[in-house]
């Protein structure tokens, strides 16, 4: 994947750490995906209440992290001009804004781009502190994007695969997140969960979401392929992951045993699907995870 050559100017990338090199030579950051707080919280054990905060801006422990978080702004570390992490982040996420600016226009709607906070170790957000377990993440309080790219490694290590493009989508799949939150999309999907009858009904419309996000991801790789120069060998780095990151392998990993009802995220073969479904076509009217029935998710 050639980065460097992705088209895109301006952004909010805000830099909460040093600059740092990357492990091993090249972009090895390590990809896990778009894996945001309620997957964490499952995979690692950790309440999500506890790293929500509320979640929805409204609660006073909220109010006060945002204030955290906006004077954390002028306290930024300025990232090296040789942090290749930095550099590759700021490219990918001007590039998934560029993207989305353009659908919208040619839907006549307007786009706003979301921030995107580069931190180590931890931070306040709109949704409450984040800290090296919580992964990548969208909070929709302070339409921002959250990366922890010391996380990565981790994730690297637990899960495997990896590569440019893999860690592309991890930013991708977040600014999916943010078009959603754009379009009113995860406001409607937080009043039927709110009124499911059942906890399985709830996280039905969460599986959704998130494979809709995943679609989001692959609109977006569609039209930067010629730019990005993407081989099979790069799509395939994206694929392995969204396997790796589905429910049902994590729920494997960390517990021995798949339980259906609880997934928030979609299987493995359901993310790869619908990753593959927006990158062939390019179409987000192909995104409609919502009205599908269950089988064809």
């Amino acid at each position: 994947m050639d980065w460097k050559n992705l088209p895109g100017s301006g952004g909010n990338v805000e830099s909460r750490q040093g600059g740092g090199g990357l492990p091993g030579g090249g972009i090895a950051v390590g990809g896990v995906g778009g894996l945001i707080i309620a997957l964490i919280a499952m995979f690692f054990g950790i309440d999500p209440g506890a790293i929500l905060g509320g979640g929805n801006g409204s609660s006073p422990q909220s109010q006060t992290q945002q204030g955290q978080t906006q004077q954390g702004q002028t306290q930024q570390a300025q990232p090296a001009a040789d942090d290749e992490v930095y550099q590759f982040i700021n490219q990918i996420y001007r590039s998934t804004n560029l993207v989305w600016d353009n659908v919208f226009q040619a839907a006549g709607r307007t786009y706003t781009d979301p921030r995107l906070v580069r931190y180590n170790r931890g931070t306040a957000t709109g949704c409450g502190q984040a800290n090296s377990a919580v992964g990548p993440f969208y909070c929709p309080a302070d339409q921002s994007i959250y990366l922890d790219t010391s996380f990565f490694a981790t994730m690297q290590q637990r899960l495997g695969g990896g590569g440019d493009f893999a860690y592309a989508y991890v930013i991708a799949h977040e600014v999916g997140h943010h078009v959603q939150n754009e379009l009113g999309i995860a406001d409607q999907v937080g009043r039927r969960q709110r009124s499911a009858r059942t906890e399985a009904e709830a996280n039905s419309y969460s599986v959704r979401l998130e494979l809709q996000a995943d679609c989001f991801a692959g609109v977006w790789g569609n039209k930067t392929q010629q730019d990005a120069k993407l081989t099979q060998s790069d799509v395939q780095e994206a694929v392995r992951t969204a396997e790796a990151i589905g429910d049902d392998n994590l729920q494997r990993q960390g517990q021995g045993r798949v339980v259906p009802d609880s997934f928030t995220h979609g299987s493995a073969a359901q993310r790869v699907k619908w990753f593959m479904t927006g990158f062939k076509g390019g179409d987000p009217n192909s995104c409609d995870t919502f009205s599908v029935n269950a089988s064809q998710l």
